[in-house]
């Protein structure tokens, strides 16, 4: 049976989360990982060319996939629009079936040379929670919401790596807790919109913001394109 590229990648990345507990995400764990799937190193540095990083943004997408398949087995239909997003950000944690994978993640991403990776990453999570949840924004709403997101998710994750609670019932709370913080600044942001006082002052920022566009996405179905979220 023929090996395709996505096939070693994911060998690869079941034998080093062995060893990641102990070494890291780093170049130890990642030679390892080659000896231990009997894979020609040359060809494995070839699908992986920064060795543990990419590994590691591959554990990170293996999770945002569970999250979405679970988001789509659900049924959040009789849920509040607050409700759905805090569902879907518990999703994205309990797909993670070792803390310390994360934290040894978050070690490796703290690092200057890597914290871009891992903005990207969580970005890139946020991004996938709203377009399941239907999202059309295509102004600078779309870039709010996600930045909105991003902070809400960081500080959840933050908070569960430390929270020994039982079902993490105290990192739900937290959740909750986050989401209407961020609900209360929203209610805030339409009460100034619509103050007839303020308006005169706004209506620059409000043009401005106007001319902000979402990113146009790539079609993930054309020859050659992968298509991660199917």
């Amino acid at each position: 049976m023929t090996t395709t590229y996505e096939d070693a990648k994911q060998q690869l990345l079941d034998a080093m989360l062995i060893h990641v507990p102990f070494d890291g995400w780093s170049e130890s764990s990642f030679r390892a990982s080659i000896s231990d799937c009997g894979l020609d190193d040359g060809l494995a540095r070839a699908i992986c060319p920064r060795g543990a990083v990419d590994l590691a943004l591959a554990y990170h997408a293996r999770g945002d996939q569970a999250m979405l398949d679970r988001i789509r087995s659900e049924d959040l239909s009789e849920l509040k629009f607050r409700d759905r997003i805090a569902a879907a950000v518990r999703f994205r944690l309990q797909a993670v079936e070792d803390k310390e994978l994360v934290r040894r993640g978050m070690t490796l991403f703290s690092l200057p040379t890597h914290a871009a990776d891992g903005a990207k990453a969580v970005w890139q999570t946020c991004d996938l929670i709203w377009d399941a949840l239907g999202d059309s924004s295509d102004d600078v709403n779309w870039y709010t919401k996600r930045a909105t997101l991003s902070g809400v998710y960081s500080s959840t994750l933050l908070f569960w790596l430390g929270d020994d609670s039982p079902d993490h019932q105290n990192t739900w709370e937290f959740l909750d807790r986050r989401i209407a913080n961020v609900m209360e600044f929203e209610k805030l942001k339409a009460q100034l919109r619509d103050n007839p006082v303020l308006k005169p002052f706004l209506a620059v920022p409000n043009w401005l913001a106007g001319q902000v566009k979402a990113p146009v996405k790539m079609r993930a179905d054309l020859p050659g394109m992968l298509n991660p979220r199917k």
